[in-house]
């Protein structure tokens, strides 16, 4: 994982302690690494490219859909396509669009165009106009990926997180 990019000489050194915690993925953009995550659990990091500042960390246990196990990449796919909207990054996303004036202003000019969308639609474009990286960890079940979760959150708690 790369910290280049990072200028805050106290957040490159957390950083530096998240990446010894776990075996990282190299970043990726966000939309295009979904076809590439695992359905293993684990725990997922979201980045701004430009700065390299860590936004988002999340984790996905094992659950199924229809019997095949979904991991970390049913948790992506789930932001990618709106329907994560009111749960953690998914619901961010969407708020700081809404806050935006020139997203909601395009949105509603595009209503204007061609008609109401679904708020899963919404959510999507939220999530997407972020245009964040992600790079994700497995683990070996949920609850380790959820006490990796938690020590990524402990060192990271004061640098800019949105997870509330």
């Amino acid at each position: 994982m790369s910290w280049s990019t990072v200028h805050d000489y106290v957040l490159r050194e957390r950083y530096a302690e998240v990446h010894e915690l776990a075996e990282w993925s190299p970043w990726m953009p966000f939309e295009s690494a979904i076809p590439s995550a695992p359905r293993e659990p684990g725990v997922y990091l979201l980045r701004e490219p430009l700065t390299g500042i860590i936004r988002y960390v999340g984790m996905a246990g094992e659950r199924a859909a229809g019997g095949r196990p979904q991991g970390l990449y049913g948790r992506l796919k789930i932001y990618r396509n709106g329907r994560g909207a009111i749960s953690g990054f998914g619901e961010e996303a969407l708020d700081r669009a809404l806050a935006d004036p020139v997203w909601l202003e395009q949105q509603l000019q595009d209503l204007r165009e061609h008609g109401p969308k679904r708020a899963q639609d919404w959510a999507r474009e939220a999530v997407l106009r972020l245009d964040l990286e992600v790079s994700w960890s497995v683990t070996p079940d949920t609850n380790d990926a959820r006490y990796l979760e938690t020590q990524t959150l402990t060192l990271l708690r004061t640098s800019g997180l949105w997870n509330r």
